[in-house]
């Protein structure tokens, strides 16, 4: 199978400046999750990371978002980030929610 798999908020706890904004590089990895998203690839499961980081601000923090990845201990097909769309709510025959998904 193909899993397309979002970071901040999934595989990550997420951390905040006082301005509101996502303070990215201080993310905390959520071990047990990463685990489960491990396990899936080396079944054989494709696992493609995709990320909304610097979709609306232009950053490009891709390097930062492939160390964190490296870091955690993730393995992975592929990683994107940016350049998914920004929306509050994906409508898809497909999708999971990932607090069912890691139950």
């Amino acid at each position: 199978m193909i899993y397309i798999v979002d970071i901040d908020g999934t595989i990550c706890k997420e951390v905040f400046l006082p301005t509101g904004k996502k303070d990215y590089k201080n993310h905390k990895p959520m071990k047990d999750r990463i685990e489960k998203v491990n396990k899936m690839f080396d079944e054989g499961h494709e696992i493609h990371y995709w990320t909304a980081r610097g979709a609306t601000s232009g950053i490009d923090y891709t390097e930062l978002t492939a160390k964190q990845l490296n870091d955690w201990g993730c393995r992975y097909t592929s990683l994107r980030v940016g350049d998914k769309p920004h929306y509050d709510i994906w409508v898809d025959d497909k999708a999971h929610n990932s607090e069912e998904f890691f139950k």
